[in-house]
């Protein structure tokens, strides 16, 4: 049975080029779509084994567009294929429930193998990509040591690059008084009393960069 996969680019020429080397390889391509607001009713509908997915699209992004996959049909798997190389967007997409993460410069032969890998259980990577989750793991080998949860280290990022409460819930999508209860508990887990001394204690002790 071949692998039905979705595509999720708003790219045209690329969304078609895509559409067209997967069929030629063997995919079963059940659509291809040029922005991801109805990815939920797409995912319930067409069950894709596997989506390719962009991030920067109009309407809903392509993060939110994993969340609604997840959502709707869990055992999909999505792998964001994007232009997008911070960290910031690696870390939301991985958050979403992201299962691999491909930069659009992959070779269309790595492209195929991820989508086998992925099917497989794997999660796969660009090189660059991977480098990065690495670096995040062994840039933070304190972070258990407070038991900060990873919702509270989203948080802490977000304190660290200056945000207030308002904007860290604006940005998390929470409300103002879940994001301090957050920052209290942070606090009381890194012995702090306020926010510029939980900010140099997390950049000091590298729980976040």
């Amino acid at each position: 049975m071949l692998a039905r996969i979705a595509i999720f680019e708003d790219n045209d020429r690329l969304r078609e080029s895509l559409a067209y080397l997967l069929k030629m390889n063997d995919y079963d391509v059940v659509g291809d779509y040029n922005q991801c607001n109805d990815a939920a009713n797409i995912a319930r509908v067409y069950k894709p084994d596997v989506v390719l997915m962009d991030i920067d699209m109009p309407g809903e992004s392509g993060i939110r567009g994993v969340q609604l996959i997840k959502e709707a049909q869990p055992k999909t798997a999505v792998i964001m294929y994007t232009v997008f190389e911070d960290d910031d967007k690696l870390f939301q997409c991985l958050c979403a429930g992201a299962n691999g993460y491909l930069l659009k410069k992959t070779p269309p032969a790595k492209l195929f193998d991820a989508i086998q890998e992925v099917l497989e259980g794997g999660a796969p990577m660009s090189p660059t990509i991977a480098k990065k989750v690495l670096n995040t793991f062994q840039a933070r080998p304190d972070t258990n040591k407070y038991n900060l949860s990873p919702r509270e280290i989203e948080v802490l990022q977000w304190l660290a690059k200056g945000y207030s409460i308002k904007l860290i819930a604006s940005e998390m999508k929470l409300a103002f008084d879940t994001v301090r209860a957050h920052l209290k508990n942070i606090y009381q887990k890194l012995h702090v009393n306020c926010g510029k001394e939980a900010i140099a204690k997390a950049l000091s002790e590298r729980i976040v960069r």
